[in-house]
């Protein structure tokens, strides 16, 4: 069973402000391209630091705890705002675990860094939604491979596949202690709701 990487679903072209962009530009970012928050990066496109909506509440006034204050007379930018360490996440790693970061962390999106990391993509909740969102027929195709795979020396139509709104239903018959593993397999296929089980057993 192959599983969907945070590099396939990323998005590349990546909204990003520097340490020194002003609080008011951020903030006309974010409306003009109506997302939640903007990556911070250095001079070397590393990712230093995230400023969300959350953070330029109160109109760019309350300074993140810990940050430098602006010179006096200087403008509020995004290094006085800005949540440091960013939560980033690597491409070759599952969108089951970004989801995963997202909740833990209450975070929309997640920087996708290289191994220096330097910025190479985002991807957000709604990203990683289009991968459990997927057709019936594009789960079935997973769901028989997966039964390809487990039980092995199945002869062709033994055990049947259909799959409607995510659920998996299976029937036929084959021996029972493949069934367990080929339904454990079954619940980590993506977009899998649940597995209802109607083969015979008894080899």
């Amino acid at each position: 069973m192959r599983e969907h990487t945070v590099g396939e679903v990323m998005t590349r072209a990546v909204v990003t402000v520097a340490p020194g962009t002003p609080a008011p530009q951020v903030v006309r970012l974010l409306n003009r391209h109506r997302i939640s928050a903007v990556p911070v990066l250095d001079n070397d496109e590393r990712v230093v630091g995230v400023v969300s909506r959350t953070d330029l509440a109160g109109g760019g006034q309350a300074l993140r705890s810990g940050a430098a204050a602006p010179e006096p007379g200087a403008a509020v930018a995004a290094r006085h705002l800005m949540t440091t360490p960013a939560i980033t996440i690597h491409p070759e790693q599952r969108v089951k675990d970004a989801a995963r970061v997202m909740e833990r962390r209450h975070v929309d999106r997640l920087p996708v860094v290289d191994p220096e990391d330097r910025l190479i993509g985002i991807t957000t909740r709604r990203d990683l939604l289009r991968v459990f969102l997927r057709t019936d027929e594009e789960v079935r195709t997973d769901a028989v491979g997966e039964v390809r795979r487990v039980l092995t020396g199945l002869w062709p139509g033994e055990v049947g596949v259909s799959v409607r709104d995510g659920l998996v239903t299976l029937t036929g018959s084959a021996a029972t202690d493949q069934l367990s593993k080929l339904i454990t397999s079954l619940w980590r296929v993506d977009g899998v709701t649940g597995v209802l089980n109607l083969v015979e057993t008894g080899r």
